[in-house]
């Protein structure tokens, strides 16, 4: 029972510091003279990136001696952009169905072209990158350097990219008042830096407290760690993406909406990745394997759908959700272990 009341609570502090992170980013974005496709796929995505990103490096570094703790950071690694590209899509898609009502295009997604398109094709090729660095020997560790060398570059050239696109005036007339300033607007670069990093600690500590409470009752039923790592932890910390993109979405705000998760996904693709080629052998299974290939596969379907139409509808955001069945059920059927 003090689990289950720890969940609910880590729940509302996740909640709120979504929310008191969507407000302050967007106002860090306008500050800093960002586009919207920045101000979700590097700012936004990133921040709320963290409670993932320290599990599987503190896994790695202060686990039992490489065993346990690199399964678990390599789990954590490749379970993140699982998450992202199918189960958060899905929320979101469920998201844009609810709020239709309210929304001007109804079930159309209408976020920013070039951005998920560069956002979702960058995540295919370094996420397969580091999927197949996976099936190099140890032997060839200088390959293995390298392509982790490759894709932390890669992420720099991405984020270079992203916050040298112009910002969209429109934009800053739709921006709600910043609550750590409601009665002093606009407010001081340094009170939104402050809202924000407050937010980033609330999500946080959400988050490490909804992973403690779902590990504890997980490990009543003996879940092996590699099925713990890839399924509980990255639901649990892929959270405050899923609420910021359900806020985006009920304001119409599409491009921050899925900027947040396509951005998250390109990160978790190539930074993460990287750091656990350098750490650990990076040895994947067969069941690592097929989590990443799911995840490319659900990434695809929407590229091609984005391609076609030039807007992503939540159909087929809902349409990724069954990529996130078919691993579970391989899990149920213990072909992941």
């Amino acid at each position: 029972m003090n689990d289950i009341a720890i969940l609910l609570i880590s729940l509302g502090i996740i909640l709120a510091g979504a929310e008191i992170f969507v407000n302050g980013v967007e106002w860090l974005g306008h500050k800093l003279n960002l586009s919207e496709g920045a101000v979700g796929s590097v700012l936004a995505a990133v921040g709320t990136a963290l409670p993932e990103t320290i599990i599987p490096v503190i896994a790695i570094l202060f686990g039992n001696g490489g065993g346990t703790g690199h399964e678990i950071g390599i789990g954590a690694i490749l379970g993140a952009p699982l998450m992202l590209s199918t189960l958060a899509m899905f929320v979101t898609g469920a998201a844009v169905v609810i709020f239709r009502g309210r929304r001007i295009h109804g079930l159309k997604v209408r976020a920013d072209f070039s951005s998920m398109s560069r956002d979702l094709g960058f995540f295919l090729v370094v996420f397969m990158l580091a999927l197949g660095c996976g099936l190099i020997p140890e032997s060839l560790r200088f390959i293995k350097v390298l392509v982790a060398l490759l894709l932390v570059g890669g992420y720099g050239w991405y984020v270079v990219t992203m916050v040298s696109q112009e910002r969209d005036i429109e934009s800053d007339d739709q921006l709600p008042a910043c609550y750590f300033a409601r009665k002093h607007c606009p407010p001081s670069l340094a009170v939104v830096l402050i809202q924000v990093l407050f937010a980033l600690v609330l999500i946080v500590l959400g988050a490490n407290m909804f992973v403690n409470s779902i590990t504890e009752l997980a490990l009543l039923y003996a879940v092996p760690a590699f099925v713990l790592s890839i399924i509980i932890a990255p639901i649990a910390t892929e959270l405050p993406e899923k609420f910021n993109s359900i806020i985006w979405v009920s304001r119409e705000k599409d491009t921050l909406a899925l900027g947040n998760i396509t951005g998250a996904m390109v990160f978790q693709g190539s930074v993460i990745p990287a750091l656990g080629i350098a750490l650990t052998e990076w040895r994947l299974t067969g069941g690592a394997l097929l989590s990443g290939a799911l995840a490319i596969l659900s990434s695809a379907f929407l590229l091609w759908q984005l391609r076609r139409n030039a807007y992503i509808s939540g159909i087929s955001l809902l349409f990724s959700g069954l990529f996130y069945v078919l691993f579970i059920t391989a899990v149920f059927q213990g072909w992941i272990r």
